[in-house]
Formats: structure tokens, C-alpha cells, sequence
């Protein structure tokens, strides 16, 4: 379990190949992970899905030099700048990308397929047309470190106290396996972002890694109705500020370039 949005990998990848730092074989390869093929569909002049590599090339002639990311929630449309279609389709799928330079944005679509015992997933994205617009409620860099360090020391004392940290072999198990992973020197972030980019991204991924062990292990020590209200209460605001330094993560590139940083 890692809490690695595909629409992240798309768009670190693709701002690393938009700016010139990674080949487009490269990037498709990191996009891809530990999927099988990714295709696009609907792009501006382009008949039937085509793959990655053409398609990054594509939105670039498009106009496209940096690309969002959205990870909304219901009551919360993170990242997202309209129309309704789009917003719906991104909701849905709970993430989707944005290009910055032309009205587009990208929803993935997982598939699964193969033989049972060798199932893998196969991904379309679908190109609609978005409004050229700020996104709503994505932070700074500084303010989502900030948010998430505030976030976690208000919301220890709570968790501590209904006993909601992950345990047991089974959850035991999925944070070795997440140290392992991380241990072995994964890329966080593609070429080209900045050292306090990284260092969010793998705080924000970690937080939303272990409210989900959190989520999926019961109620803990939070026996009584208002104790479960409580533990709800104390995850819902961890967990979209988890979401929202993500995001600022992920578009710090996109943000810097629009405030003529870079």
C-alpha cells in the first residue's frame, strides 16, 4: 500500500519531460509503474487512444508547459477549476490532472485485466476540456508543511488516547513493507522539483499511509459512540491536510513557474 496517486506520477513525469530533463521513454516507463499500458483518449486531433509518449508530445504542441494535480473529495474539490463535467468525472475518480497553458485535463480510468492469478491494470486517460481558472484550495509549499505539522500535533493527543495507531501482525506487516519500499531509494518526486518539495510529498504520503491502516483496522480502543465520532473527527482533518500538501507537492513546479520564479 502506498499512497501514490497515478495522476501524481503523470505529472511529475510529464513537468520533468515538459522542462526537458527526462526522456519521454523514461517518463511513459515511471508513469506506467507498476501498471501494464497507459493510453490516452480524446485528445484535440487524435481519432482513437494513442500512448503516452505521443500524447505528452501532443499536449505540448497544445500549448501545455506544466501539468496540476486535483485530488478531490466529496466537499472538497482540490485542484479542481471547473467545468461541472470535468469536476465530476475527477471527483469520481478521485484525482485527475490539469494542464497549465491549455484548457485540458486528464481523468484516469483503471481497468483491470488478464487470466485469474494474473490480473493487471491497464489505464485510460480521458481528455475533457477544463476552465482556465486557479484551482480551488491548494496551498503554498510552506503552508502545507506548516498545515501538516499543525494538523498531526493537534491531532496525536486524540489518536493516542481512542488508541487508532495501526496494529496487529497484518497492519505490522504493510508498514514493513512500506519502509522496505522506501528504503530502497524510490523516486518521490521527478527530476526538477525542489529538496522541500520531496520532503513534503514523503511526509504527506506517510500521514495518509497510516490514517489508511488507521481506517482499515477497525475502531481501536473507540468502543463507545462518541469516542468513534471523536476518532472520526480527529482522521477527517489529517487526512485532507495530507491531501492538500500532496497537491502543492506535486504543482510546486507549475506554481513557481506562474509566479515567474523559474
Amino acid at each position: 500500500m502506498l499512497t501514490e496517486p497515478r495522476s501524481g506520477r503523470l505529472a511529475a513525469w510529464g513537468n520533468a519531460l515538459l522542462a526537458g530533463l527526462v526522456s519521454p521513454d523514461d517518463a511513459a516507463l515511471a508513469i506506467v509503474g507498476d501498471d501494464t499500458v497507459h493510453r490516452v483518449a480524446g485528445l484535440p486531433g487524435e481519432p482513437a487512444p494513442v500512448g503516452l509518449t505521443l500524447a505528452l508530445g501532443r499536449l505540448r504542441a497544445l500549448g501545455a508547459t506544466g501539468l496540476r494535480v486535483a485530488l478531490p473529495a466529496p466537499g472538497h474539490p482540490l485542484g479542481l477549476s471547473g467545468p461541472p463535467e470535468f469536476n465530476a468525472r475527477a471527483l469520481e475518480a478521485e484525482e485527475a490532472v490539469v494542464c497549465f497553458g491549455a484548457a485540458l485535463g486528464l481523468v484516469p480510468e483503471p481497468y483491470e485485466a488478464g487470466p485469474a492469478g494474473d490480473v493487471h491494470a491497464e489505464v485510460v486517460w480521458q481528455v475533457l476540456p477544463v476552465r482556465e481558472a486557479p484551482p480551488a484550495d491548494v496551498p503554498s509549499l510552506g503552508e502545507a508543511e506548516r498545515e501538516l505539522a499543525e494538523a498531526l500535533r493537534d491531532a496525536t493527543a486524540v489518536l493516542a488516547r481512542l488508541d487508532v495507531a495501526a496494529s496487529g501482525p497484518v497492519a505490522q506487516a504493510a508498514i514493513d513493507a512500506y519502509r522496505a519500499r522506501a528504503e530502497r531509494g524510490r523516486e518521490v518526486l521527478a527530476p526538477g522539483y525542489p529538496p522541500r518539495a520531496v520532503r513534503v510529498l514523503e511526509l504527506a504520503q506517510r500521514v495518509a499511509f497510516l490514517i489508511s491502516l488507521a481506517e482499515d483496522n477497525g475502531h481501536g480502543a473507540a468502543v463507545t459512540a462518541a469516542e468513534i465520532s471523536a476518532r472520526t473527527e480527529a482522521l477527517r482533518p489529517v487526512e485532507r491536510t495530507a491531501r492538500r500538501a500532496q497537491v502543492a507537492a506535486y504543482n510546486s513546479i507549475v506554481e513557481e513557474r506562474e509566479r515567474g520564479v523559474r
